[in-house]
């Protein structure tokens, strides 16, 4: 759209055109709409016109995640090797408590409780090779 300031006789004429398709242009003048036939075509930009679909409304409304908020899953932070385990099913453990103790990138590195709580399950034993984000422990 462009605007433009015309004086005719003495006249003072705001002419906003908002848009031009072949020799037919939509103007507005001074806030009154009008559909202007040109004698002579204007040639335009080869950019295609942007036309965006709408988006449709949801049906209802999201429905919230399920989660047991309940437990708490401990996840590998590294690729690595269970060195150690430090507790057992059933366990009671604290916040911040060592759970194992897993080699990842020639260190070892302790893996803590997040919230304290009772040990619901292990799913891995001493020894065994493991992967980022791999469930270890589950603590209720």
């Amino acid at each position: 759209m462009k605007n433009y300031k015309f004086s005719i006789n003495g006249t003072t004429y705001d002419v906003l055109v908002k848009s031009v398709e072949d020799n037919l242009a939509q103007v507005e003048v001074n806030g009154t709409p009008y559909e202007v036939t040109l004698e002579k075509e204007i040639k335009t930009t080869k950019t295609p016109k942007l036309v965006r679909a709408k988006t449709p409304q949801p049906s209802s409304a999201p429905k919230p995640l399920k989660t047991d908020a309940s437990i708490s899953k401990i996840d590998a932070p590294l690729p690595g090797i269970i060195l150690e385990l430090l507790v057992k099913e059933g366990d009671e453990v604290k916040k911040e408590d060592t759970l194992l103790i897993m080699e990842a990138m020639k260190m070892e590195n302790k893996v803590l409780a997040e919230r304290g709580g009772i040990v619901k399950s292990i799913k891995i034993k001493a020894g065994e090779n493991v992967l980022q984000g791999q469930l270890l422990i589950e603590i209720e």
